[in-house]
């Protein structure tokens, strides 16, 4: 039963995404920013209501006394296709740093466009960073979060790789603050295969880190072993004795 309401999930998934984003485009033609965002969250809150019900699958945010007043920039563990349903619920509205090659998909790449995304060429090494930092400061000045998988690709549980630099870059300049996100969304929803697990992924908002005169490896270091050793925490939470 959990492989079919699984497969009944991931049907739903595309098709879902598909035609909104026809609607979601349409929309956009009339809509400034603000609503826009408010019907990403309509996508949102739909896919999670029917992951509910389809696999069993629901999530708990912890550590909200934690978001800072005004908008910043947020780290996100990377580890499933779920966090990047779930976060525009979780944060005020915000724009994705994401790889360009998402706004290449056809329907869904259109609405990506429309929500003032930071598409980068993760190849281009230097110049991805300083796109980031450019449209970063843009953004922050227009009052929304910037949302950075700082890993830059999905990492399966137990396993990271050095957090890209951008985040902690934008954060000094601005004299923002940087919110680490951890969760064990990769143990319920791998990011290979088709079958959730049932059960409740647990999403923890760490307290804010201060990047303004710091160097930003270290910045990435603190938020890293942060971030690393509550994920390794809420896995085994989530695996059981």
């Amino acid at each position: 039963m959990q492989f079919l309401g699984s497969l009944v999930f991931t049907a739903f998934l595309f098709l879902w995404t598909f035609f909104y984003s026809v609607f979601f485009v349409i929309a956009c033609s009339m809509l400034p920013f603000p609503r826009r965002f408010a019907l990403v969250r309509v996508w949102s809150r739909v896919l999670l209501t029917v992951l509910r019900w389809t696999c069993r699958l629901d999530y708990r945010i912890e550590g909200l006394e934690n978001l800072p007043t005004g908008n910043h920039i947020a780290l996100w563990k990377h580890s499933s296709s779920w966090e990047t349903i779930a976060m525009s619920l979780v944060f005020p509205r915000q724009v994705w740093v994401l790889k360009r090659e998402l706004t290449w998909i056809p329907a869904m790449g259109w609405g990506i466009r429309q929500v003032h995304a930071i598409a980068i060429d993760r190849k281009s090494g230097h110049s991805a960073v300083s796109q980031v930092i450019a449209q970063g400061k843009d953004r922050l000045d227009e009052g929304d979060w910037i949302i950075i998988f700082p890993e830059g690709t999905r990492m399966p549980p137990g396993q990271t790789r050095r957090y890209g630099v951008s985040g902690a870059l934008l954060a000094g300049e601005t004299g923002r603050l940087l919110v680490p996100v951890a969760h064990n969304a990769g143990s319920f929803w791998p990011r290979r295969g088709l079958r959730k697990k049932p059960g409740t992924i647990r999403v923890i908002i760490g307290k804010p880190v201060a990047a303004a005169g710091r160097d930003p490896r270290e910045v990435n270091q603190e938020i890293q072993s942060w971030v690393e050793a509550t994920v390794a925490e809420l896995s085994a939470s989530a695996s059981g004795p």
